[in-house]
């Protein structure tokens, strides 16, 4: 699907690292096909040092070439990167974006191009274990949908949507998710030390904790409420911690907290720089 193609990363970030690695590990594209632009020399020199892929600081150089160029920049600089490349993209070259909030059409007009992907990944990309939501325009052609997906593939899991709106959800719950679940490893682990363990030992129940849950949830048929009261004796210690935490209004808390970051989501696709209690009050 990409044996014949030329891939343009403009933004050499953590993320395109990640598509980058994933892409050469399962031996999809050869180090020669790949270009990572970004304005730091130091950076694509390390790129090149370790992936032998081609980099540049020049923008326009790194997609002349190209028929598939990857925008992963940050949000703030997205629209000067548009307008430094606007002119220079090919009518058939498929262009995808991992831009945090950046909506289609501010990508297509600003280019003034039509073969757009959009796509949010999130952070476990980094080691092949992420899940990706991404929609297509209609000018994008079934065999640049083969190659997206083949590309977000390298990062784990993908999911088609039709809806773009949808986009903003998945920042919310998948693309922010990593934060949230982060925060509440942070807490247990707080929590292990405070009832004596060391800090090493506390971090291994917990991360271990985390992993087998995750592993044992995927691998069931049944719901996650199931599996909680299947650990839930009458009277006992889960019990007793569930009871606080329902009481502490956890579940309020976690959806109140989505539901801000996709308030969030969507102000930065509207252009809004920052936010405030007002944008993000429920």
């Amino acid at each position: 699907m990409l044996r014949d193609a030329q891939v343009a990363f403009l933004g050499s970030g953590v993320m395109a690292e990640a598509m980058i690695a994933g892409l050469l590990n399962q031996k999809l594209i050869a180090p020669a096909q790949i270009i990572a632009s970004g304005p730091r020399p130091e950076r694509g020199q390390y790129l090149h040092t370790r992936y032998g892929v081609g980099v540049t600081c020049d923008n326009v150089a790194a997609v002349n070439d190209a028929g598939i160029v990857v925008l992963s920049v940050k949000p703030q600089v997205l629209r000067g990167v548009l307008h430094e490349i606007r002119g220079h993209i090919r009518s058939r070259v498929l262009v995808l974006s991992i831009v945090a909030g950046a909506r289609i059409q501010t990508i297509s007009n600003g280019l003034a191009h039509a073969g757009v992907v959009r796509a949010m990944p999130n952070t476990p990309a980094q080691i092949g274990e992420g899940i990706t939501v991404w929609t297509a325009t209609p000018e994008v052609t079934e065999e640049q949908r083969g190659q997206a997906r083949t590309i977000l593939s390298a990062l784990g899991q993908e999911i088609y949507v039709e809806d773009e709106d949808d986009l903003d959800k998945a920042t919310a719950l998948s693309g922010t998710g990593p934060a949230y679940v982060f925060l509440f490893m942070e807490a247990m682990i707080d929590a292990g030390v405070h009832l004596g363990f060391s800090r090493r030992i506390a971090q291994q129940l917990v991360l271990q904790t985390m992993r087998g849950s995750v592993e044992y949830a995927r691998q069931s048929t049944k719901h996650p409420a199931e599996l909680r009261n299947q650990v839930t004796s009458p009277g006992g210690t889960s019990a007793e911690a569930l009871y606080h935490l329902e009481k502490g209004g956890l579940r309020t808390v976690v959806s109140r907290a989505i539901w801000a970051a996709y308030q969030r989501s969507l102000a930065l696709g509207q252009g809004k720089k920052h936010g405030g209690p007002a944008e993000n009050e429920l």
